[in-house]
């Protein structure tokens, strides 16, 4: 493809570029911090897209960007790319995490308890109209607090289906965080590495995970999966001391889980036997981590369905990716066109007639005459 300058050349792409940003209002802290604190789960969806748990520099990209969130996830992972890498976290387990939320619709009863946390499940899907009537609405001041408050840590529903004999016992291992191979730093290579797998999917495009995980839902895979344990949980962060080795948190992170179920027939045993499905993300992103766990699933099965394949549903779901080609074809294909049409004429010359007296393109771009006489 060959591209030639837009016309006006370096002045009018800033002034278009001051324009974008003249529509979009001033960028200010406190409109930074309005979006930090009123918009949390779009932070929440642009930190896990661009693989930074950074709150103030997402609702900045956010703001920067005037909402278009495939803008923000390019514009924080341009900053993650220019950061150094200070050090590598210790592996966190569920069972370890401060649960806000934890349930699970595989059974009632499961070891804990189920614990509602902050949803929207149950609620009427009506606007509040009164707020723009000039009302204040705050919910804050009738939440009242439980007589005795939920534990702050939870076991793994996994691991009582574990114990029951209904999943294979997994050996815990134990690896060097260094080691780790990392999507950030390395291309994805196909088989996928299990690591590459999963953080594929935490970082993957939200609208993009929930259309493949829905294919499979719906009918075009296999799997109609129960959501054994879904999470959203407050992660310590902790990091060994470089000189004394001493393991110190550096802080939490909001992140989600999700564990997916399934009942297969025909396993290595020859049994039936439950499989499972995971996905993880920073952030609280319920939707993504079910479709994702679904998917996670789904890429395992041998029919010849997209989500089923593995390049299919790791590429195609990649944000950055997958909107930077999209937003591409906006650039000047000036040179590959005309060559088209060329070849195009050509073709119709030797089918109906005369090249010549075919239609050919303008060297410059005239006014109508109609418009010419206006103008004079």
């Amino acid at each position: 493809m060959a591209y030639v300058a837009a016309r006006g050349g370096e002045r009018a792409i800033l002034q278009s570029e001051l324009l974008y940003h003249a529509l979009n209002g001033d960028l200010t802290r406190d409109h930074v911090n309005a979006i930090r604190d009123h918009l949390p789960y779009l932070v929440d969806r642009v930190m896990g897209e661009s693989s930074l748990y950074a709150p103030d520099l997402a609702a900045l990209a956010i703001a920067q960007a005037g909402g278009d969130l495939h803008e923000a996830v390019l514009l924080l992972r341009a900053y993650r790319s220019t950061q150094p890498r200070l050090a590598y976290a210790e592996a966190v387990s569920a069972d370890s995490m401060i649960t806000i939320r934890r349930i699970s619709a595989a059974f009632k009863d499961i070891p804990g308890g189920q614990i509602l946390g902050p949803s929207l499940d149950y609620s009427h899907r009506l606007l509040r109209m009164d707020v723009l009537d000039g009302k204040p609405s705050s919910d804050a001041d009738k939440f009242t607090p439980a007589e005795q408050p939920a534990a702050r840590i939870y076991p793994a529903v996994a691991d009582w289906h574990r114990e029951q004999g209904f999943l294979p016992l997994i050996p815990l291992e134990q690896h060097d965080p260094a080691q780790l191979p990392d999507i950030t730093k390395d291309p994805l290579m196909l088989p996928a590495p299990r690591a590459h797998r999963l953080q594929s999917l935490a970082r993957a495009d939200t609208g993009g995970v929930l259309s493949l995980g829905y294919s499979v839902m719906r009918g075009y895979g296999m799997s109609h999966p129960t959501v054994n344990e879904l999470r959203l949980a407050h992660a310590e962060i902790q990091i060994k001391h470089p000189l004394t080795g001493a393991v110190f948190s550096v802080g939490r992170a909001r992140v989600s889980q999700a564990e997916v179920v399934t009942e297969s027939s025909g396993g290595k045993s020859g049994e039936h036997e439950m499989r499972i499905g995971f996905a993880a993300t920073l952030g609280w992103n319920e939707v993504k981590i079910i479709a994702g766990a679904t998917l996670d699933m789904a890429m395992d099965e041998a029919a010849p369905h997209p989500a089923h394949r593995e390049e299919f549903v790791l590429y195609h779901t990649e944000a950055v990716e997958a909107s930077g080609f999209c937003i591409h074809f906006k650039l000047p294909h000036y040179v590959t066109f005309a060559s088209n049409l060329d070849a195009l004429r050509g073709v119709m010359a030797q089918m109906y007639g005369d090249k010549d007296t075919l239609p050919t393109a303008p060297a410059t771009l005239e006014p109508a005459p109609e418009l010419q006489e206006m103008a004079k």
